[in-house]
């Protein structure tokens, strides 16, 4: 970058805004330490967020900005794989800008009026990247300890309590290493969030979908960034073109992470290279990480394939790059500058180095050492960077160049074979899942495609999602519960009056039975307050049930009238008049007159009680 000549925008007057810009081959580039898009904290008030789900390792990587630099409180959950694999891409990055250092930090072309005139090498008119004066420069060490130290691990499968209200569990979602899709689910509602996960036989645990079944809510979201291209032919191709470079005597330069697929890397291009007679040509990986992630990997077998889980009690390790790094084949460095590197380094190779965004790490040396022989090859698998954009600032380069994006997210037809399996009720999906790419409307296929109700979100839009909770689970204290005396309405269907105390702790709700200080209690409160009765009376009146029982006492002058609506019994003697319809029964007498009362337990005698 300081060889790059100054850029100044035309119509702008800064005076040491040139030393901020750079200019290569028609591209403007800012002369600064990396910055990165961290999560909006303009819409989101973290202070009132409970929990973070964390899905993948990659999901991780800005967990620091919102824990250190916010006033958020709640808690994190991630499995133990997520947590510890996260570190080492965080170190990573950490160490990588570390080495580094800028002696000053761009500021100036941030502001609106000049970075709208920049044409930068990226599109400053994407939403991700429309607030530059957001961007934040990496975390501390410090930072980052502190935040993954709020962490809490949990299983696959564990079930988590949040605040009495909702259970948490995670399961496989065979995208990587400890990769999950969340289940958030109440007594009687059942909300699912699918990201980033993969049908494909790799070496993560498989996918384990049958607890996504029948949700209310099934949120989707992170499928492949690459849909239209297959990971398996993708793989085939990198290994072909790497050993096609080799024969020719060039190097190879793979940019990549320090985690993830380049375990499956190693193997097939390992296995690649036997057969097409470059045994003998070394794998460097160079990371500040390598070793460790070389070796957590082969201590993971509860969170692999079963085919790699059997290898452990042969007993080998369940990765090969272990038997490669015996036998001299792959070697680890955690930087290029190191005496021991520069001893075993030898060419023709292949070097897997980082970051995969070509702005920082080992990989800015080799490309400048390697990039002016056609010789050489850099190959590109990762598809989170535009690969031209990032080769932009090296330009020209003589290095071939190949891109093999290798993406193992679900893409659109596995996903909606998948939808059809699960059966959510509702679906939430970003809008563009709604139409194809804009480089592929040809592709109608490259859309999602439900049965389910579909809801499509843009950046800031609010969606109010069809679940409510409509019931709450009680448990009742035994006590209380034995005294319960159920009444059969109808066929499979029983009910009883429960008189108690509720009581409610951390959204958790429990019905006992009442003391006596209680019932003394809620009695002398108000002179007119009495206790709920022990029954209640339901049903219809048995008319000549009714007859008897007035005549046994001493009512002989009762006239049953019919009428559409029930009937009328006209009590002559005592002019009292007792109406009876489908769904009430009336007694117009003499207010003072205690036949209303007699009448009144003689009915209650004709209904069934509960």
């Amino acid at each position: 970058m300081s060889t790059l000549p100054n850029w100044t925008p035309k119509d702008i007057r800064e005076s040491q805004l040139e030393n901020e810009l750079k200019e290569c081959c028609g591209r403007v580039f800012i002369d600064s330490a990396p910055e990165f898009c961290i999560p909006e904290t303009s819409t989101i008030n973290l202070k009132h967020v409970d929990v973070i789900l964390i899905s993948n390792y990659q999901s991780m990587l800005a967990l620091p900005y919102i824990t250190e630099r916010t006033e958020f409180n709640g808690i994190v959950l991630a499995t133990e794989p997520t947590l510890q694999i996260a570190k080492q891409f965080m170190d990573e990055m950490v160490k990588y800008i570390e080495r580094t250092p800028k002696a000053r930090q761009a500021s100036l072309w941030k502001k609106s009026n000049v970075y709208k005139h920049i044409p930068l090498a990226f599109n400053m008119d994407s939403n991700q990247n429309s607030k530059p004066f957001l961007w934040q420069q990496i975390y501390s060490t410090k930072e980052l300890n502190n935040s993954l130290a709020k962490v809490k691990v949990i299983g696959f499968a564990e079930q988590i309590d949040i605040f009495g209200s909702l259970q948490a569990q995670p399961f496989s979602a065979g995208y990587c290493i400890g990769s999950c899709n969340w289940v958030i689910t109440s007594n009687h509602e059942k909300i699912v969030y699918l990201s980033n996960s993969s049908t494909l036989t790799t070496h993560p645990k498989p996918m384990d979908h049958i607890p996504l079944r029948n949700a209310d809510v099934l949120v989707l979201n992170n499928l492949s960034q690459t849909p239209h291209v297959n990971p398996d032919s993708m793989l085939g191709e990198f290994c072909v073109n790497i050993a096609k470079a080799l024969q020719t005597g060039g190097n190879v330069l793979v940019p990549c992470y320090s985690s993830g697929v380049i375990y499956d890397l190693f193997e097939c291009l390992a296995l690649h290279l036997e057969q097409s007679g470059h045994v003998s040509v070394p794998m460097y990986f160079v990371s500040p990480v390598a070793e460790h992630s070389l070796a957590y990997s082969n201590i993971l077998a509860e969170w692999l394939t079963s085919n790699k889980q059997s290898r452990v009690y042969i007993p080998e390790e369940p990765f090969p790059h272990a038997a490669l790094v015996r036998g001299g084949r792959l070697k680890h460095f955690s930087s290029i500058s190191l005496d021991s590197f520069n001893t075993e380094f030898k060419t023709p190779c292949i070097v897997f180095t980082g970051h995969p965004s070509l702005r920082f790490g080992d990989i800015v040396h080799l490309i400048e050492l390697w990039g002016n022989s056609s010789n050489n090859l850099i190959v590109f698998t990762e598809p989170d960077f535009p690969y031209m954009e990032a080769l932009s600032p090296y330009q020209p380069l003589a290095m071939r160049v190949v891109y093999c994006p290798i993406d193992t997210s679900l893409n659109f037809s596995q996903a909606n074979k998948l939808l059809r399996d699960l059966k959510p009720k509702n679906l939430i999906i970003p809008q563009s899942y709604t139409t194809p790419p804009p480089l592929l409307k040809h592709r109608t296929d490259l859309v999602i495609d439900c049965e389910a109700t579909v809801f499509s979100y843009k950046r800031n839009n609010v969606i109010k999602l069809p679940i409510k909770r409509c019931f709450e689970r009680i448990d009742i204290e035994s006590d209380l519960a034995s005294n319960l005396l159920p009444v059969e309405v109808r066929s499979g269907v029983s009910i009883a009056t429960v008189t108690g105390s509720l009581m409610a702790k951390d959204n958790k709700f429990k019905l006992q039975k009442l003391t006596k200080s209680q019932m003394h209690e809620l009695t002398s409160e108000s002179p007119t307050h009495t206790l709920p009765p022990i029954n209640y009376t339901w049903g219809s009146i048995d008319l000549p049930l009714f007859m008897s029982l007035i005549s046994k006492a001493g009512i002989y002058d009762a006239v049953v009238d019919q009428n559409p609506n029930g009937c009328v019994v006209h009590i002559r003697s005592h002019e009292t008049v007792v109406q009876m319809e489908e769904n009430s029964t009336t007694i117009v007498c003499d207010s003072n007159s205690k036949i209303r009362l007699i009448l009144r337990d003689i009915i209650s005698e004709c209904l069934k009680r509960i």
